[in-house]
């Protein structure tokens, strides 16, 4: 496969992975929180999964009271700058906004939570929030992405000492290596980090729990762990050549991309992604801004049934990305790297549980495009085999099995969050399970 990349000049790479929503200035902010109607029922925080209060935070945007607006923010959601770059405010706040009935463009939320956020870290994190004094109890929190940091903030804050146990030598999970450069980049992850650290939260990373320390010892030297370990490898095509040079992961093609060295990222001239959901259309506009020439879209079912939100799919389709829907890949072809991929016709049939149509193959259509790489991007597998290793913990339908008002796991001094509970959502719904937890934890060990 020929690196298409590095024919690209570092001009153009920049230009291609510029933020899609630049920041506001001064007086932009202010204007827009102007326009807030500051409404007594706020739908718009009742639709945001941490239920911010979103008037509140943009009223004290109007006064400048910057900082007043942080701690509005911060103490419904601890990842607040990620959730303002990558949250799909279409669907969410701004999505419910009163604006959007009178035909009126709704308020930019998450623009105004960025431009607050940008304020607090610019002002290297000035404390917001008064610590308990330490009651004396130790919490292990087993991974550094939005489930993980929520919940050592809220605990540290609840005066707990807070370890997090992080595989990967820099922290932040999928908000630091999982979310395109052209949302945001991985030093605002960091920057999230940071802030958890400032409450003395211990944060050790190149720590992978089950190989390099045994969750036993864990379990034995704190009061109570929590799990915000996400979810695994990505899942496998189980197609004939899937080991040939050139098949890769979407989560692993989006790491490299996010390192910002855009030149050594191995891209080939025609890319098929498999798979149609919002990590997929990450790594479709992420090769063509590569450079690819051609990047398509291979989805077995039609488009209405794609879990890709539609202002995704709108992207996409600005980028020049080709849809094959209703295609599903029957086999990569080639001898020792990809060469194409063969693939079917399929036809709806009737919805399945979760409301989205089967789709059967068509007998006598198949057809083969030719590719020279291939991108995965059908979801990821649950760590099955670790979460087996704990005992008490059980997993139902691919998740790891919580009771819904505590977080709390068939292990009593076990709790989870995040992607393992809910099989992949949003950033804002860890940073949520994070923090009830935090408090199913405090009340487990209160009583």
């Amino acid at each position: 496969m020929e690196n298409i990349a590095s024919k690209l000049t570092q001009e153009q790479y920049e230009k291609n992975f510029k933020e899609l929503h630049p920041p506001f200035s001064y007086g932009a902010a202010l204007a827009e929180a102007s326009r807030c109607l500051y409404c007594y029922d706020s739908p718009c925080m009742k639709a945001c999964p941490t239920h911010i209060d979103i008037s509140q935070f943009i009223k004290k945007i109007s006064t400048d009271n910057l900082l007043g607006s942080a701690k509005t923010i911060l103490k419904s959601n601890w990842v607040a700058l990620t959730c303002a770059k990558a949250c799909p405010v279409a669907v969410l706040c701004e999505g419910a906004c009163v604006l959007n009935e009178k035909g009126d463009k709704p308020i930019e939320i998450g623009r105004l939570q960025r431009y607050v956020i940008d304020n607090y870290f610019a002002k290297e994190m000035p404390p917001l929030f008064t610590k308990k004094p330490s009651n004396g109890k130790s919490v292990a929190i087993i991974g550094s992405g939005p489930a993980g940091l929520s919940c050592s903030a809220e605990l540290a804050l609840l005066g707990y000492n807070v370890t997090v146990f992080e595989s990967s030598d820099i922290p932040g999970g999928l908000n630091t290596w999982g979310i395109a450069p052209y949302k945001m980049r991985k030093e605002d992850a960091l920057k999230e980090v940071e802030l958890v650290k400032t409450f003395g939260v211990n944060v050790k990373t190149g720590v992978n729990v089950g190989i390099d320390i045994l969750f036993n010892d864990l379990y034995k030297a704190f009061d109570a762990v929590f799990l915000g370990i996400g979810l695994g490898e990505s899942r496998a095509l189980s197609v004939n050549g899937e080991e040939l040079s050139g098949v890769v992961s979407a989560l692993d093609f989006i790491e490299q991309v996010k390192t910002e060295e855009w030149s050594s990222v191995a891209v080939g001239k025609r890319v098929a992604i498999i798979g149609a959901g919002n990590t997929s259309i990450d790594a479709a506009t992420e090769a063509k801004r590569l450079g690819a020439e051609e990047v398509m879209v291979i989805y077995r079912r039609s488009s209405q049934d794609m879990s890709a939100y539609n202002f995704e799919f709108d992207l996409a389709k600005k980028d020049g990305i080709i849809f094959h829907f209703l295609t599903a890949p029957k086999k990569i072809v080639g001898k020792n790297f990809v060469e194409g991929i063969e693939c079917i016709r399929m036809e709806p049939g009737e919805p399945d549980s979760k409301g989205k149509r089967r789709a059967f193959p068509v007998p006598g259509t198949e057809f083969v495009i030719p590719v020279d790489m291939v991108i995965k991007a059908i979801g990821q597998e649950a760590q099955n085999e670790f979460i087996a290793s704990i005992p008490g913990v059980k997993f139902v339908n691919g998740m790891v099995e919580i009771k819904p008002d505590t977080y709390q796991t068939g292990n009593p001094k076990v709790f989870a969050g995040g992607d393992c509970i809910n099989g992949g959502k949003e950033v804002v719904n860890a940073a949520y399970d994070g923090k009830m937890a935090a408090h199913g934890i405090n009340n487990f060990l209160n009583n």
